[in-house]
């Protein structure tokens, strides 16, 4: 099995490194070091329905946050992420000690397509700063060194594109033909770093005009396969369906992260912007490291019965994350009551969970934090308490 060359080659690279750590900066340097910054952190694999870490061969459940702002910043054209606001030549392994001091161990990062392959315009300049996507790369190569040498797994997530008119960002209904490009580029990035995963689409999902009418029904045959049409908008631009792109589909998106030499984890999400899996065993694409993503939120229709009927059953097969986990209103009764119960669940079918956001976003009420330093919100302190535990959900009262 590929796990055998893993732990082979992560020996060889602690040997070479000598444990020490390899500094990665805002230039090519840290995408050619990209691959040897992960001394320290867990090395994920899939064995049958788990995850374990290569370096010890015991169980890894994810536990952490999102980090927000590499999918937007980018295409907005005011920074590559929150951290160029920081200031300081050490603001990535500043932010990454304030996170890890949450308990966290894992991280995933959103990423921008456009930005990453300097398509549509992006990442986009202003007049004080020309942005390139290797600039972009780099950034993200530096704070993914940051946060792997902070004992942190980095999960990368293909999240949100560039607006080809104007500088903005939004989320489309799969990838299309130059997502393969990014996966490759990406992928070939990362196939050394062994405390690297990929998430390879954020949220599939159907797609409804301005009246409410569905002009784009996502099928699990079109989820793995490809081929059908889905509208040009993103989610946050109405559409009439009648300008589309072809689909890419998960096979697809494998079949390049495999080719380009990368053996982690895959992360695969399901319809209804990941929070349908009914039937992701049996659309799956045949590769032995994928894990399948869930988003859960309290608006989103998988609720208890489904985590019960659907997800339970699928954690006896394969690996499950909750890619993403919120609350309309987190700190409310109901919000609260829905973090408990669902935590409650996840602890104990092995199940583990990203939380959704670490972004100082003061009128988003799931933002974590009330400065990039770490400072919680007071649903941030709810969520800082169970990382710590990783084993008493928030208090509902």
């Amino acid at each position: 099995m590929r796990y055998a060359r893993w732990i082979a080659l992560a020996v060889a690279i602690a040997l070479l490194v000598g444990g020490g750590a390899i500094y990665a900066t805002r230039d090519q340097d840290a995408v050619a070091t990209a691959g040897l910054e992960s001394a320290g952190a867990p090395q994920p694999y899939v064995d049958g329905n788990r995850l374990l870490d290569a370096r010890t061969g015991g169980p890894f459940v994810p536990r952490g946050v999102n980090w927000s702002s590499f999918e937007y910043a980018c295409a907005q054209g005011w920074g590559m992420s929150s951290l160029d606001t920081m200031g300081g030549q050490d603001q990535y392994d500043h932010e990454a000690r304030a996170i890890a001091s949450w308990g966290v161990n894992t991280v995933r990062l959103p990423l921008n397509q456009d930005c990453w392959l300097g398509t549509r315009g992006a990442p986009v300049s202003d007049q004080f700063e020309e942005r390139t996507p290797e600039d972009y790369r780099g950034d993200v190569a530096a704070f993914v060194g940051a946060l792997n040498r902070q004992g942190i797994v980095v999960v990368l997530d293909l999240h949100s594109r560039k607006r080809a008119m104007e500088p903005e960002f939004g989320n489309v209904a799969m990838p299309d033909s130059q997502s393969l490009t990014f996966w490759r580029s990406v992928a070939g990035q990362y196939a050394g770093n062994r405390s690297v995963m990929f998430d390879a689409f954020s949220e599939p999902y159907s797609r409804y005009n301005a009246v409410d009418k569905l002009v784009f029904d996502l099928t699990w045959k079109c989820w793995r396969d490809g081929g059908c049409q889905a509208p040009v908008e993103d989610d946050a631009t109405a559409t009439s369906g009648r300008t589309t792109y072809t689909v890419q589909g998960m096979a697809a998106v494998v079949r390049q992260i495999r080719d380009a030499g990368a053996e982690q984890p895959i992360l695969l999400g399901g319809l209804d912007y990941a929070n349908d899996l009914s039937h992701w065993l049996d659309f799956a694409p045949d590769d032995d490291q994928l894990v399948a993503s869930v988003h859960a939120y309290d608006f989103k229709t998988c609720l208890q019965s489904c985590w019960d009927s659907v997800l339970a059953p699928l954690t006896d097969r394969v690996p499950v994350i909750t890619g993403e986990l919120g609350a309309e209103d987190p700190t409310s009764d109901s919000g609260k009551a829905f973090l408990r119960d669902y935590l409650s669940w996840a602890d104990d079918h092995g199940v583990g969970s990203l939380f959704w956001v670490w972004a100082d976003h003061p009128n988003d009420p799931m933002a974590l934090v009330r400065s990039e330093d770490g400072t919680p919100t007071a649903y941030g302190a709810l969520v800082r308490r169970y990382l710590r535990g990783a084993s008493t959900p928030p208090d509902p009262s």
